[in-house]
Formats: structure tokens, sequence, C-alpha cells
């Protein structure tokens, strides 16, 4: 049997289309797959400021619930898309420095910290100390970056606005008694956001600058859970937007969560 090189052209372009589309379908592997424990906070709508936080573990395939949801309050103004180790998206807000807005997507949990010497987690932690600061104005050297101005130099923090030591700093607040850093923006992009905690509540109705806040028992109870082996991720994201990224981004169905 002979064909024409024509038929075979299109034979062959068929085929790498046909090849394409199956590459395309194959379900790609986000970067959070090794993470057995998931902090999740969905919220109603990217301007709402109040919450619900809930926690998983990864057993096998699939995440598990693990105890009750908890109230938060996460940005006064709601929140926007992030930089985190999901793909950019602009379905929505998107976070930029200065806007009151929490971000939204999937992001490591980084160094828990608090005013005392000692805190009951197995996270690493961070003893906060009077000269510990974020840096928050965008595009500075140490730019989302805590950082003790004895060590590089009160020039360095110059403008910052985010003492850890706020007790110290700003008459005697409590919100940073005990916290823990999520990784929002690593690569500290100029304006894309910096210092973004999760932290103490100042009331159930108080929205953050953009940090997720909870009270100190719910914080306590979480910091003691949390496992560095565990590689655990931080979620937080609107419901419709969950919706429409659970399946790709192998989340937890929330009617599975208690």
């Amino acid at each position: 049997m002979t064909f024409s090189f024509s038929f075979l052209r299109r034979a062959a372009a068929l085929a790498a289309v046909t090849f394409s589309a199956h590459a395309l379908a194959a379900p790609a592997t986000p970067p959070w797959q090794g993470a057995r424990q998931m902090v999740l906070v969905t919220v109603d709508g990217w301007d709402a400021a109040q919450g619900v936080l809930r926690r998983f573990v990864r057993e096998d395939d699939r995440w598990v619930p693990v105890g009750a949801s908890w109230p938060v309050v996460i940005g006064k103004a709601g929140a926007a898309w992030g930089l985190g180790l999901q793909p950019s998206r602009d379905d929505g807000p998107v976070k930029h420095e200065g806007d009151n807005r929490s971000p939204a997507g999937v992001f490591r949990i980084g160094t828990t910290f608090g005013y005392a010497k000692t805190l009951a987690t197995a996270m690493p932690y961070r003893a906060l100390s009077a000269t510990d600061w974020c840096m928050d104005v965008s595009g500075a050297r140490y730019y989302n970056q805590i950082v003790d101005a004895k060590v590089v130099g009160a020039d360095a923090v110059k403008g910052s606005s985010e003492p850890m030591r706020r007790d110290i700093h700003v008459h005697g607040d409590q919100r940073y008694r005990m916290g823990f850093v999520i990784d929002s923006n690593p690569d500290a992009t100029p304006g894309a956001g910096s210092c973004i905690f999760g932290h103490l509540w100042a009331s159930p109705t108080t929205g953050t600058a953009g940090c997720t806040a909870m009270t100190p028992e719910s914080m306590r109870s979480l910091l003691g859970w949390l496992k560095p082996e565990d590689h655990p991720v931080f979620v937080l994201l609107p419901k419709q937007a969950y919706a429409a990224v659970r399946d790709d981004w192998q989340l937890p169905p929330l009617e599975a969560s208690r």
C-alpha cells in the first residue's frame, strides 16, 4: 500500500494535535505535592475580611480534616492574588504593597515567632527582640524580611512601619505575641507585598493590614500542631476561586471538612 505525501503530512499533523491534547489534559503535579499538612482559610468573597480556618493532613492521596474550624480575620480590604507556590493569576484583584488585602494562593509556612523566649512548637522559632523589624519599604535591600537592626544597622530598616515587638513600640500591642510567617512574595518582588503573617487578632471584626489573625487559643493550638517535616502550607482563597481551582490544585473538598 502506498500513501501520498499530503496524506502522510495530514496524518502526522493529526497525531501531533492528538498528542498535544493528551499532554495538555495530563494533570500537573502542584509544587506543594510534598506537603502533608495544610492550613486552609476561605472567605466569602474578594472583599470579605472575615473567614474560616480549617486544618488538614494528607493520608495517601487525600486530604483529611483535623478538628473543628476556627474564625479568623484577614485584610480589612479583603484578599488579592499573591505571589506564592501557585501559577500567577489575574482573575481577581492582584496583591500590591499597602492595599490592606491578604494574599490569596498557596504559600509555605515559615518561621514562627513571639515575644517569649520559647514557644510550644516544633517549627523553627524566633524570639523577637526590641530591635527586630520587618522591612516593608518596597525596593529596600531587606524588603519582606525580618531583620535585627543591631545586625544590619539602623539605616537598613529606616522607614519600616513593622516593628516586631509591637508591645514595646506600639503601646503594648499584643498581636505579634505569637505568630508565624506566611511566605508570600518569597523573591521580594518590589511592590508585591511584604510582612505577611499569621498573628493574634485585635477583635473578631477588626481586619488586618494583610495578615490572617485569630484568637490566642487558636494560634497556640495551630503552632503546637504544625510539624516542619510535614512541609505545611497555608492556603487562602475566596470560595468562588477555591471552587475554580480545587481540582487542578488538588485541594480538599470543603464539604468533607467539619
